[in-house]
């Protein structure tokens, strides 16, 4: 993630790579690795958390701050609706899911979820489709209006450097929630307990300041950069 993003201000900050390079396959696939992987992990591992409702409100608040400083500095990367505060909506739901007694376990509630996540990948674009094969068009008046671009349905004027809605990443974090679930009634496998590497617990264990600090460090370097270039 980290490398993604420097790679970004790399692009579009710097100007020391091809835009066009941005935007092909290969970049969409390493892109969709990452934010896809972060979201399962995030579901499976909110099965152990002391308070998904306390961790909902901490990631809420960063995501507002994250989306005013953006604001604040350069429209071009203003955040909204990104990846933390997609997390920290599928956390709160969640949460309540879990309140009222709901508990997905088992493999076929993931793999139920999953398939509802590939369809419903293009609805902020207008459509329910799967592997490229449109199933459905969304009526456009939802997105006309543009008081649902929080929830998957962006209005015609909306731009977010890094957009992550509810709709469809809320039913991969619960693939990853009905994962975690399952492994942890199941127990989890004795390999996996013991393996260990020291660089990236410590990551691990402070990974949202990773993510908050680490643009900013990166967005200056890239401002450097392109001082140093001329540009």
């Amino acid at each position: 993630m980290v490398l993604f993003h420097a790679v970004y201000d790399l692009v579009f900050i710097a100007g020391v790579i091809p835009s066009n390079l941005f935007f092909t396959t290969p970049v969409n696939i390493w892109r969709a690795s990452i934010s896809w992987t972060f979201l399962l992990i995030a579901g499976a591992m909110c099965t152990f958390s002391r308070s998904n409702y306390r961790r909902a409100g901490i990631y809420l608040i960063v995501a507002l701050g994250i989306y005013r400083v953006t604001s604040l500095i350069d429209a071009s990367i203003e955040i909204s609706y990104g990846i933390i505060y997609c997390m920290g909506f599928c956390t709160l739901f969640a949460a309540c899911l879990s309140s009222l007694g709901f508990s997905p376990q088992g493999y076929a509630w993931a793999a139920a979820f999953f398939i509802a996540f590939l369809l419903a990948l293009s609805v902020p674009n207008g459509a329910i489709s799967l592997f490229g094969i449109q199933i459905a068009r969304i009526p456009r008046a939802i997105y006309h209006t543009g008081l649902f671009s929080w929830l998957g349905f962006p209005g015609p004027d909306f731009i977010s450097a890094d957009y992550y809605p509810p709709i469809p990443y809320f039913f991969l974090y619960l693939a990853g929630w009905s994962l975690g679930l399952t492994w942890k009634r199941e127990g989890y496998t004795h390999p996996l307990w013991r393996f260990s590497i020291a660089p990236l617990e410590a990551v691990g264990r402070y990974a949202l300041p990773i993510y908050v600090l680490h643009q900013p460090v990166l967005l200056l370097v890239a401002h450097v950069i392109s001082i140093a270039i001329g540009r």
